[in-house]
């Protein structure tokens, strides 16, 4: 169990910060209309007519 918390624990967490960062980073190469933040409200499509 050593082994784990010593090499695999780290190296999962590394790989899920790069990840994260890529993600991030990745949104300055998306196209304007693309890169802005996602709606916080309720949106209803072809409900109201």
């Amino acid at each position: 169990m050593e082994w784990f918390n010593r090499w695999v624990m780290p190296l999962l967490l590394i790989l899920m910060f790069g990840v994260a960062l890529v993600a991030v980073t990745a949104r300055s190469f998306l196209p304007g209309d693309m890169a802005v933040p996602a709606p916080t409200g309720v949106i209803l499509l072809g409900v109201l007519k």
